[in-house]
C-alpha cells in the first residue's frame, strides 16, 4: 500500500513539474514575441525612420533629399530656411519648409508620398481643415532648431493660393514617382501600348435588311 502511494505521489510530482515547465515556457515565449512586436516602435531612430521612408517611396528616394527637387520645380515657393541650429548655433539653410512638410507627411503621419490625395490631407492639416491639427511636440525641426518652425510653416502654407497648393502637391508626387517615367501621349493614329487594335465594325449599307427576309 505504501509503495503504491509513493509511486502515485512520484507520478504526480513528475506531472506537476512538466505542467509548470510548459507554462513557464509559454510565458517566456509570449514575452519574447511581445518584445519583437514592439521593436519597430522602440527603434524610432532616424535610421529606421529613413528606411521606412525609403520603402514608402517607389524609387527609394530619400525624403531628406526630395525637397531640393521640389524647389527646382517650384522656385517661387517660400523656403523658410532661416532657423538657427541647436547644434551649430548657425542658420541651417537645408532645413526648409518643403523638407519639413515631407518629414511631417512621411514620418509623423506615416502617409505614402506618391499619392495626391495623401498630400492634400497633409496640406489640409496645415490649413486646419482636418481633425489632425499640427502638434508642436512632434513637429519636424522641433528637436534640432532653436525655434519651433510649426506656426510659421503653417502661415506659409496658408499664404499659398489654391493654384500654388495644387502645383505643390503635383510637384511632390512627381518627385517621388519621376523614375517610373513620364507618360507619353500617343500620336494621331498611333495605338497606345498595352491595347490591342479593336476590329472595325462594318457600317450598315442600303439593302442589308433584305438579307434578313425568309
Amino acid at each position: 500500500m505504501i509503495e503504491k502511494f509513493k509511486l502515485g505521489f512520484s507520478f504526480l510530482l513528475v506531472t506537476l513539474s512538466v505542467a509548470i515547465f510548459t507554462l513557464l515556457s509559454g510565458v517566456l515565449e509570449s514575452g519574447k514575441l511581445s518584445v519583437s512586436a514592439l521593436e519597430p516602435s522602440l527603434l524610432g531612430g532616424s535610421g529606421s525612420r529613413e528606411l521606412v521612408a525609403q520603402q514608402s517611396a517607389p524609387q527609394q528616394l530619400r525624403a531628406q533629399d526630395a525637397w531640393k527637387l521640389v524647389y527646382e520645380k517650384l522656385p517661387d515657393l517660400p523656403i523658410e530656411n532661416n532657423y538657427i541650429s541647436k547644434e551649430t548655433g548657425k542658420v541651417d539653410p537645408n532645413n526648409t519648409l518643403v523638407g519639413r512638410l515631407i518629414r511631417y507627411h512621411v514620418f509623423v503621419k506615416g502617409r505614402p508620398p506618391n499619392y495626391r490625395f495623401d498630400w492634400k490631407l497633409s496640406l489640409a492639416d496645415y490649413l486646419g481643415a482636418t481633425p489632425d491639427y499640427l502638434v508642436e511636440g512632434v513637429y519636424p525641426g522641433k528637436d534640432v532648431l532653436r525655434e519651433n518652425p510649426m506656426e510659421r510653416d503653417r502661415a506659409a502654407i496658408q499664404s499659398l493660393n489654391r493654384k500654388q497648393r495644387d502645383a505643390l502637391v503635383q510637384a511632390l508626387v512627381d518627385v517621388f514617382t519621376e523614375n517610373s517615367g513620364p507618360s507619353r501621349t500617343p500620336a494621331a493614329g498611333e495605338t497606345p501600348k498595352g491595347r490591342e487594335t479593336s476590329p472595325e465594325i462594318p457600317q450598315p449599307q442600303p439593302g442589308d435588311a433584305k438579307l434578313l427576309a425568309p
